[in-house]
């Protein structure tokens, strides 16, 4: 499928359509959850080292030497377990409102390190974050506060891994986009399984349509959604009324050859008592009068159903009765006419009469100009009916053949007819999207190939 039939289909847009959707709204849902989930771990992260730091301000008082000490050490136990990712220090201010300290405790779990704090000066009660490094060079998460007892500027710092916060986000953010990944495939499959099922009437209405083209089917039948019986309906319309202009059509242009016919057979019988100047001229005119009726009237008629839906032509049974009909008009020349077999899926793809019309030409020519022989034979190729007519006759000399698909141009003066059969086999044909082609014959005379659309 080309890139122009693409962009044309419309379970290409709407797959399309939908699948961007799709995409858009996973996207903006895991940014946003993922954002959510990124802000709570953080404020739980600062509020644990709160706590932290709430829990160390409770806990510290002053020795009876007014040295800095715990009443009770904290509660977590990662205080006491060396480079835990958690960390509390107490540095004394050397001097009131300055940022000079030096660490004075820490806990168990900085070991043998010391934080180094960015120079700051909270205001009394006052809690300031920082990040700073870790003792192994890790990012810290960092609260401090300064307090003030019995005079001695304290300032208590409470610390903890970025890691601690961190990891969870990641391990958070892995399992949610896996999780959209394939909350996204199943919306994907959702909305492929959603567009083939909703669009499968319009595959039914296609076939519906070929069965018509074909001519399997006069009119769209089966049970279609409520959406698309209206287009059914109103389809079904029109062809039952392409079929009753066809009809008139035919009627009128017969009404009008048999109006003709009349009065041209009573000037003829008038004129077929005498033998003037004048009976001649008018017999000739009459006899071309009848010449052009019939041409016309076949080429009307013809024109009135080429590509008219539904219509098919079995080729066998029209082969079949020609040739019984043929056998009969040449019973006294033992002529031998031989069908090769026909398969029974062959068929034409317009009326039943324009196919008697071209081929019983075809077969009438043949019989005339052969010695002994005709042979009928008939396949598909390249997806177009194509039937040969062969004859053991004289033949035609190929300067000759194409002036004989002319009107009125005969091969032969001495041999009945009117000069219209092969010109009238190749109108209709070409009408139908086909030709005639005149060729030499395996068999010594003519071989006349009739190119026809076939129903596949």
């Amino acid at each position: 499928m080309t890139l122009v039939t693409l962009r044309g289909s419309l379970r290409f847009r709407l797959l399309l359509g939908t699948l961007f959707w799709i995409a858009a709204t996973i996207l903006v849902a895991g940014w946003g959850l993922g954002s959510m989930f990124r802000q709570h771990v953080e404020s739980q992260f600062h509020a644990e080292l709160k706590t932290h730091l709430d829990q160390l301000t409770a806990q510290l008082t002053l020795d009876d030497q007014g040295r800095p000490m715990l009443a009770m050490s904290l509660s977590d136990p990662r205080f006491n377990k060396p480079f835990a990712g958690l960390y509390w220090q107490i540095d004394r201010l050397v001097s009131p409102g300055l940022p000079t300290a030096r660490a004075v405790m820490r806990s168990r779990s900085l070991w043998d390190q010391v934080l180094r704090v960015p120079a700051d000066s909270p205001a009394s009660g006052e809690i300031h974050h920082h990040r700073i490094a870790g003792p192994q060079g890790e990012m810290l998460g960092m609260v401090e506060r300064v307090v003030r007892i019995d005079e001695l500027p304290l300032r208590l710092i409470v610390a903890a891994d970025e890691g601690l916060m961190i990891e969870p986000v990641a391990r958070f953010n892995k399992m949610l986009w896996l999780a959209l990944g394939v909350l996204g495939l199943g919306l994907a499959l959702a909305a492929l399984v959603q567009v083939f099922v909703g669009l499968a009437p319009l595959q039914k209405l296609r076939a519906a349509l070929g069965r018509v083209h074909r001519g399997e089917a006069q009119q769209m039948e089966g049970a279609f959604p409520a959406e698309i019986m209206p287009l059914v309906e109103e389809f079904n319309t029109v062809l039952a009324r392409n079929a009753e202009v066809v009809a008139r059509a035919r009627t009128q242009a017969g009404n009008l050859a048999h109006a003709l016919k009349t009065p041209l057979s009573v000037l003829a019988n008038a004129a077929g008592g005498k033998d003037d100047a004048l009976a001649r001229l008018v017999a000739a005119q009459i006899e071309m009068a009848r010449r052009q009726v019939d041409y016309h009237l076949a080429r009307a008629q013809a024109a009135a159903t080429v590509g008219l839906p539904g219509v098919r032509t079995p080729l066998g049974p029209v082969v079949d009765g020609l040739v019984r009909t043929l056998r009969r008009i040449h019973a006294g020349r033992n002529l031998d006419l031989v069908v090769q077999p026909i398969a029974a899926s062959l068929a034409f793809r317009g009326e039943a009469q324009d196919l008697q019309e071209m081929l019983g030409n075809l077969l009438d020519n043949a019989c005339k100009w052969a010695s002994h022989r005709v042979e009928i034979d008939a396949a598909i190729e390249q997806d177009r009916l194509v039937i040969r007519v062969d004859d053991d006759g004289k033949g035609i000399a190929a300067e000759q053949r194409e002036a004989m698909l002319r009107r009125g141009i005969r091969a032969d003066q001495q041999v009945p007819g009117s000069g219209l059969g092969l010109a009238i086999v190749d109108d209709l044909a070409r009408m139908y999207g086909g030709q005639v082609v005149l060729t030499d014959s395996p068999l010594g005379g003519l071989r006349a190939t009739l190119i026809l659309p076939a129903v596949q």
